[in-house]
């Protein structure tokens, strides 16, 4: 099934070298680079439609997203920065009331990415900034240049983040240092994302790719089965309690046991051999 591609968001299919059964990584480029790829109209139906194309495709086993890289400057004129996605297209929320913004804000692109069954990594390289930190939550890791920045400044104005920001803020970082970005509005460099668990890693910018695609590829290598089940268990202690949760995880434990993957995995470990899945 051929990905579907738009001017303002692109696909590639990687190959993984250490498959020999089709099995790529869908590298998803959100390609606005005048806008510093911010997040319009056409660019939340891209991903939507993105996200559907991933879940009808056997063969994509993680999912990448970025962000295009900026154009060379016309002659005189300073290059712009670079960017993951540095907020959503303010222009479309001019003039707007609360019953348009509610239908734009339903459904959403955003939360199509979150509820995606495939493993997502978001390669950040510059500035996400509003909506583009909330693209960055949406997806299961976060994985980030030095060069890069972080913040919510939709309190300057008069907003707060629509996304989901808020509430995957708070689980990310704790209430207090969630609370602090959104009210200041404040940015934040890479190395205190990193701190502060925003970022799983901080990498020199000619190096994230490399970086990014190797865990993406090592991903991709595990059962889809069991990395369905791994990220729905895991994201049940976000939506449970911890009693609750751990039941939940108990069971999808032992679920796993009577899948030909488990089988699979078991046998090669004790022959020391490489496990070939069943579930690709």
């Amino acid at each position: 099934m051929t990905p579907p591609q738009t001017d303002v968001l692109s696909i590639e299919t990687v190959p993984v070298e250490s498959c020999d059964d089709g099995t790529v990584v869908a590298l998803v480029t959100i390609n606005r680079p005048n806008k510093l790829n911010a997040l319009n109209s056409d660019v939340t139906s891209s991903i939507k439609d993105m996200v559907a194309w991933v879940e009808q495709t056997d063969t994509v086993r993680c999912v990448v997203v970025t962000g295009a890289q900026p154009l060379p400057p016309p002659e005189g004129k300073r290059a712009k920065p670079n960017a993951f996605v540095a907020g959503a297209d303010i222009t479309e929320f001019l003039g707007r009331g609360s019953e348009e913004i509610t239908v734009m804000f339903t459904d959403n692109a955003i939360e199509a990415l979150w509820n995606m069954s495939k493993p997502s990594i978001a390669m950040v390289d510059g500035f996400a900034l509003g909506g583009g930190l909330e693209v960055a939550c949406s997806c299961d890791i976060r994985i980030a240049s030095t060069r890069s920045k972080f913040g919510t400044p939709e309190i300057n104005l008069g907003l707060i983040p629509g996304y989901g920001g808020t509430q995957r803020l708070v689980s990310l970082l704790g209430y207090g240092k969630a609370l602090e970005l959104v009210m200041t509005g404040e940015m934040i460099g890479a190395e205190e994302a990193q701190r502060i668990g925003l970022v799983n890693h901080v990498t020199e910018p000619e190096e994230l790719n490399q970086r990014v695609m190797t865990m993406a590829s090592l991903i991709a290598t595990k059962s889809s089965n069991t990395l369905r089940v791994a990220k729905e268990t895991l994201r049940s202690a976000l939506d449970e309690g911890l009693t609750q949760g751990v039941a939940t995880e108990a069971k999808a434990f032992a679920n796993l046991f009577d899948t030909e993957d488990k089988e699979i995995g078991v046998k090669a470990f004790l022959n020391r051999e490489t496990a070939e899945w069943k579930h690709r």
